[in-house]
């Protein structure tokens, strides 16, 4: 993860008495110097903040009354995100000697009067909420919290949540730590806030946060949290545990035979990502992702049209809640690898400077990170990569070490599972390693041995089902050829007619066409069902058609030609038919 965005709690955190620490002043100023956006957001009253802090120019923004106020320094701007206290509601807690602080929605009291301030709002029957900041009681309206005030600011200034670190000390603040990518509790406060905090800031006070401000601008990357709290869902293991990914800015690998699922898996941590708000791009070759393109916020540049250009990528990708998917199924393999190699280096700059995308899919990845340059192309430190491959022994070393997460497919080439059992450094598990490898069904996958969530093993599990249909089934082969040596090759008593499909279109259109005693010797020898299962990978289909195959065999299928064509076009909505 890329730092962005500070956000700061203020009482106990980086105010003393009231006061800002300068230590922590000077600290802001430097890491706003760096590009980094800081955003105080508090339980304080705006016009009592700024009575106390001074001048509020050094935090980009500033969320007041507990997420209920947003104000913009620089502008002067401010907005209430909220409703005001209903008079009622005033006149009820002075009846009852309640002492309050009334802002533009908060209402503040003394915690210790938190029976009499609930025993109000249940009388009244108000859509209030309580909430507790050490000995201090705001009372807001429902729905209201640091997080939420927070996120409206994100949303003016362009930011993404996925780019912040938030740092506080009292109950108040586990929405906030909660809403970003890493939350840290200062050691000197909460203790409930501490055991739910990705980390704890050791010290004494604010000069403490201070040199942690300097300090977490100065990193490239941030390591690993001490509790992965965002986790992508991938399956259960055969005795029903779930198996889960932590996704803080690791490098993940997938790998396995064709056809064995792989863009099934990483379309699963997509669509995942995507709906917990990363930015995604996917680099997607074959056009295998177009279905993600059904979820909020997600664009498809290329397919039917010409590939994007730089500009227009970078453009899509200045918004955090776009995800962008670039299918380059239309153009040729020369031209795949020529706009890859020039695209990688340019995500890794956008990255570096605005720490968008988030994470970067790269299917088909040996095509394009095989060559010594990779380096170049690749900005490993940062992480955030998904590399798809059924050819892992081709990428390059420095790629394959970098992978801290690897989930494995069906593998049942020798080569690459040699490969495989030497990056785990398992050189005495040969027989082990082939048999649990080349047995997995194509609902199955394993975590390698070197990944933290697997524990040193070779952990099975079963895949967990896709928001978004597999585009399998949907579009691809459709008009995108299979390689030629693939091609489905008509011929009469083993003389090829000079016709042949590559996709399947044209396969269907050439059913419909081709003489009786053309397609009679393809049905006879079952070439159909075994063309479509291996070379599409689509075994109900081919299931399908072996069935109808079978019946030509024994003349019970009268019109076996429409019976083919209808069949492709119930699988595959071919829409305008095949002609």
């Amino acid at each position: 993860m890329k730092l962005g965005i500070l956000a700061l709690d203020y009482d106990g955190t980086i105010a003393e008495d009231g006061l800002l620490h300068p230590d922590v002043r000077r600290a802001i100023d430097d890491v706003r110097g760096r590009g980094i956006a800081v955003i105080l957001v508090t339980g304080r009253i705006l016009s009592d903040l700024r009575r106390v802090a001074g001048d509020l120019r050094s935090f980009d923004a500033v969320v007041a009354e507990n997420g209920a106020v947003l104000a913009f320094p620089e502008s002067g701007h401010a907005l209430v995100l909220g409703h005001a206290p209903p008079p009622a509601f005033l006149d009820e807690l002075t009846r009852r000697g309640v002492l309050t602080d009334v802002g533009a929605c908060v209402v503040e009291a003394d915690a210790v009067q938190a029976p009499e301030v609930l025993a109000a709002v249940r009388d009244l029957e108000l859509p209030l909420a309580l909430v507790f900041n050490r000995s201090r009681l705001m009372v807001l309206p429902q729905g209201i919290s640091k997080a939420t005030g927070f996120r409206e600011a994100l949303r003016a200034l362009r930011l993404s949540e996925h780019n912040a670190i938030a740092i506080g000390d009292a109950e108040n603040d586990h929405a906030l730590l909660e809403a970003c990518e890493r939350g840290v509790a200062v050691g000197w406060g909460s203790a409930a806030l501490k055991a739910a905090a990705d980390e704890v800031l050791e010290g004494a006070g604010p000069p403490a946060v201070a040199g942690y401000l300097r300090h977490a601008a100065a990193r490239e990357r941030l390591g690993p949290p001490r509790v992965a709290r965002r986790r992508l869902t991938l399956g259960q293991t055969a005795d029903g545990q779930p198996v889960a990914l932590a996704v803080q800015g690791r490098n993940v690998l997938i790998a396995g035979d064709p056809r064995s699922g792989k863009s099934w898996v990483a379309g699963l941590l997509c669509e995942q990502l995507i709906l917990q708000r990363y930015c995604v791009c996917v680099i997607d070759p074959e056009g295998d992702y177009q279905p993600l393109q059904t979820l909020p916020g997600v664009v498809t540049l290329g397919g039917e049209d010409p590939p994007p250009r730089p500009r227009e990528i970078a453009r899509a990708l200045r918004h955090p809640d776009v995800s962008v998917v670039i299918d380059l199924s239309k153009i040729r393999h020369d031209e795949k690898r020529d706009f890859v190699v020039a695209l990688l280096p340019l995500l890794a700059t956008l990255r570096r400077r605005t720490g968008l995308p988030h994470r970067i899919v790269v299917d088909e990845a040996h095509y394009f990170l095989h060559a010594p340059q990779v380096r170049s192309l690749l900005d490993l430190d940062l992480g955030g990569y998904t590399l798809v491959t059924y050819r892992a022994a081709q990428l390059h070393r420095d790629v394959l070490a970098a992978s801290e997460a690897i989930i494995l497919t069906r593998v049942s080439d020798p080569h690459e599972v040699q490969t495989l059992r030497e990056l785990a450094g398992r050189e005495g598990a040969a027989e082990a390693w082939t048999d649990t490898l080349r047995s997995l069904s194509i609902q199955e996958a394993v975590l390698f041995p070197s990944t933290e969530e697997a524990r040193g093993r070779l952990l099975r599990f079963r895949l967990n089902p896709r928001l978004t249909p597999h585009v399998r089934h949907r579009q691809k082969y459709l008009d995108v050829p299979v390689a030629e040596r693939d091609a489905f090759v008509f011929a009469l008593d083993g003389t090829p007619t000079g016709q042949c499909a590559r996709t399947l279109k044209e396969f269907a259109r050439i059913v419909s066409e081709a003489a009786p005693a053309v397609l009679d010797g393809h049905l006879r020898r079952s070439d159909m069902s075994r063309w479509i299962a291996d070379v599409f990978g689509d075994y109900p289909l081919a299931s399908r058609l072996q069935s109808l195959e079978d019946l030509y065999r024994l003349h019970q299928a009268l019109d076996i030609q429409d019976a083919i064509v209808q069949l492709i076009e119930e699988r595959y909505a071919l829409g305008d038919g095949v002609a």
